[in-house]
């Protein structure tokens, strides 16, 4: 099982170990996915991944991002890029006070798991900030070739293998199937409502939980390595999981 920091007591967290925050939002997902599916992808693939390593624990999540081109349906929550920016940069200095301090010092580096591709421009100011004062921090962005953008069949699939049991699966719709070129600019100015108004783009209805189990371990496999190569780049301790 992995490591979940808010479980630990503080004389359990492992020394020089790499703090793992999945990130998602709190936003529409069209009339038959829940509003956490970014976060609920994104904390199955942290945990997933930080199973069985002594050297990563899994940090609480972060569950609001920046979802201001949702705000048109009820339900969504934002807290906007530039709060997200002094989130991350905050938590992450946080969790790696600049050695001499006299503070603890017991993650060698962050590394978040990103769900939302609203966050992207978030995540990218604050780690260059963080990068330059020297903190060992990463991102991981999910990546399915061939996927569509937005509450269709990828992410569907993706919940009908996770929680099947979330998905209305009498409600499974047709978005939008334009290309973000075509319509990026327009959901920038105007927001997702202007060119979707089920709040989708892709299509849902051939959504398969074999599907999401692929893209699921595809995904897994390539945060896994992501994951390997940064604990190896900040040289995390390889001693024993907390209750080992």
């Amino acid at each position: 099982m992995a490591a979940h920091l808010a479980e630990l007591a503080w004389t359990e967290v492992p020394d020089r170990s790499v703090l793992v925050v999945p990130t998602g939002s709190c936003e529409q997902h069209g009339p038959h996915l829940p509003l956490d599916v970014d976060l609920r992808i994104a904390s199955a693939l942290a945990a997933a991944a930080a199973e069985g390593r002594h050297d990563v624990v899994v940090g609480p999540p972060l569950t609001i991002g920046a979802s201001g081109e949702h705000q048109s349906f009820p339900g969504t929550l934002s807290i906007g890029t530039e709060a997200l920016v002094t989130v991350v940069v905050e938590l992450s200095r946080s969790a790696l006070p600049p050695p001499g301090s006299g503070l603890p010092e017991p993650f060698a580096g962050v590394l978040f798991v990103n769900g939302h591709g609203g966050n992207v421009e978030a995540f990218a100011t604050a780690t260059a900030r963080l990068r330059d004062e020297g903190r060992a921090v990463e991102v991981w962005h999910p990546r399915v070739p061939g996927g569509d953008s937005h509450a269709g069949r990828t992410e569907t699939s993706l919940l009908l293998h996770l929680d099947p049991a979330c998905v209305r699966a009498d409600r499974l719709p047709v978005g939008s199937t334009a290309r973000w070129r075509e319509i990026g600019d327009v959901v920038r100015a105007e927001g997702l409502a202007a060119v979707t108004p089920n709040g989708v783009l892709g299509d849902a209805t051939g959504a398969t939980a074999e599907e999401g189990a692929r893209v699921f371990e595809e995904l897994l496999a390539d945060l896994r390595g992501a994951l390997a190569r940064f604990a190896d780049g900040v040289g995390t301790s390889p001693a024993p999981a907390p209750g080992s």
